[in-house]
């Protein structure tokens, strides 16, 4: 059992998740224990994802890693984050975007909604944006992103809200559910409008909720 935050950095970096310094630094000033749940804080730094909701889960250490990673984010960035969670993943993204960067970030369980905001708020983060609402909507009263990052599996293609809210040369992170299994995928958005997609790993996530989700 890892016992704190820097050994759970130093696993991650040992099996090749955490990769850029960057991404290393950011992972040290969001300290995975303030984003889950008091009966859960005993296994903060393990591996896999914890429950925080009812339909809700924070994510594998090592798959908040891995998608961080994949955006290569850049300082200054606006980034549209769907499903907000525990806010563990908006803590990171703001340390990587910086003070001139804003984290869009956007939870339709409000109870979910109020775990995160509480989480962020321990934090003070000035650019950081929580938004309770339909994230399948994606965000457009902020729109164009450069960055747009999925925390729960969409049915079948990427949703149109979520490549027309994104900036041309942008990057999307998001599982994509194909019925039989689910698959990470890093797409880029060309100038000539087409999308460039990339299969990264095989995953399991919870499956989006809202207009261009699932229906439950």
């Amino acid at each position: 059992m890892m016992k704190n935050n820097k050994e759970m950095i130093e696993y991650l970096k040992r099996f090749g998740y955490l990769k850029s310094k960057k991404v290393e630094k950011a992972f040290l000033a969001c300290d995975r224990k303030n984003f889950v749940p008091e009966i859960f804080k005993e296994e903060a730094y393990e591996d896999y994802p914890l429950p925080i909701g009812k339909d809700s889960t924070i994510s594998a250490p090592h798959m908040v890693a891995m998608m961080t990673e994949l955006l290569e984010v850049k300082r200054g960035q606006k980034i549209l984050e769907i499903g907000t969670g525990s806010g563990w993943q908006a803590c990171i993204l703001s340390r990587l975007v910086g003070k001139k960067g804003l984290i869009v970030t956007v939870e339709i369980d409000k109870e979910v909604y109020e775990f995160g905001k509480i989480n962020l708020e321990k934090f003070c983060l000035k650019n950081v944006k929580i938004i309770l609402g339909d994230g399948s909507l994606g965000y457009k009263e902020l729109a164009p992103y450069d960055r747009v990052l999925v925390t729960a599996a969409v049915p079948s293609n990427i949703p149109k809200p979520f490549l027309d809210q994104l900036k041309v040369n942008g990057i999307i992170v998001l599982p994509i559910d194909y019925g039989i299994s689910q698959e990470l995928i890093k797409a880029k958005k060309l100038k000539s409008g087409k999308i460039k997609m990339e299969r990264v790993v095989s995953v399991a996530f919870v499956r989006l909720k809202g207009k261009y989700g699932f229906s439950f």
